[in-house]
């Protein structure tokens, strides 16, 4: 997908994900490689129970990386097609696939523009994908086009609290301190990063949501085990556990 088609944050959060790529992988790739796990946490989805039975559905990952959700939910019967704005990652993804000799669609796309016809799918998720790296704004709207009536959409992010007070410095430790304005958050530059992230109050999630015809279901607040372990310097365990660092919302397009 050439930059042209691009917004210029798309276009700044593809050249991220290229350049992040291999080092992604070598730092995180086995931790996350299971796949059926939430988070930077890796909270079992038999734990949180947030998907239910997949089988013979029809599913879109919107900003799937390795695809390691799709490849997880094909092989329980999901039928999956997974996106990502990332030429490296998609190629990651592509070779996994080989690999276990799954076949699926791949593409490379933005989830702000999906080239499939409404109503395609029964579920679309995002685990730090799009919920995260694109315009909700945007994403939110066309994820609904593509859902049928009664489709769900499950995404996981980090949590409004976690933004809140997250240090401008990258790769530091939430603090147990407000940083930032709680009003008016929505789109966040980090320094030394050069994407950008998407940050919304649970109130703009909702009614955002709601404006784009779903209903929400569930907003799990995650939490994490004693002595649970991570691949991600940007919060402890001590601090998850006691303030939630993400969350799983759960949502029904309505008609």
């Amino acid at each position: 997908m050439s930059s042209s088609e691009l917004t210029p944050d798309e276009a700044a959060n593809q050249r991220w994900w290229d350049a992040q790529a291999a080092s992604y992988m070598e730092r995180s790739g086995a931790f996350i490689a299971k796949g059926l796990a939430w988070g930077v946490w890796q909270i079992p989805e038999a734990e949180l129970n947030v998907l239910g039975d997949v089988s013979g559905k029809d599913m879109l990952e919107l900003g799937c990386g390795a695809a390691e959700w799709s490849r997880a939910l094909a092989r329980l019967g999901a039928r999956p097609v997974a996106l990502d704005l990332s030429g490296e990652r998609v190629a990651q993804a592509r070779a996994a696939l080989e690999a276990e000799g799954l076949d699926f669609p791949l593409l490379q796309a933005s989830a702000l523009a999906v080239p499939y016809p409404d109503a395609s799918f029964d579920f679309a998720i995002s685990e730090y994908g799009a919920c995260l790296w694109a315009d909700p704004q945007r994403w939110v709207p066309e994820a609904a086009r593509l859902l049928r009536p009664g489709g769900r959409l499950v995404f996981l992010t980090n949590s409004f609290l976690l933004t809140l007070c997250m240090p401008p410095e990258d790769g530091v430790a939430a603090t147990e301190r407000l940083l930032r304005p709680a009003f008016g958050m929505y789109r966040i530059d980090w320094p030394g990063n050069s994407g950008v992230e998407f940050h919304l109050s649970h109130g703009d999630w909702i009614r955002l949501l709601r404006r784009s015809g779903f209903e929400v279901e569930d907003l799990i607040e995650v939490r994490p085990a004693v002595g649970a372990v991570s691949r991600y310097p940007f919060v402890t365990v001590e601090w998850a556990r006691q303030w939630p660092c993400e969350e799983v919302w759960k949502a029904r397009k309505t008609h």
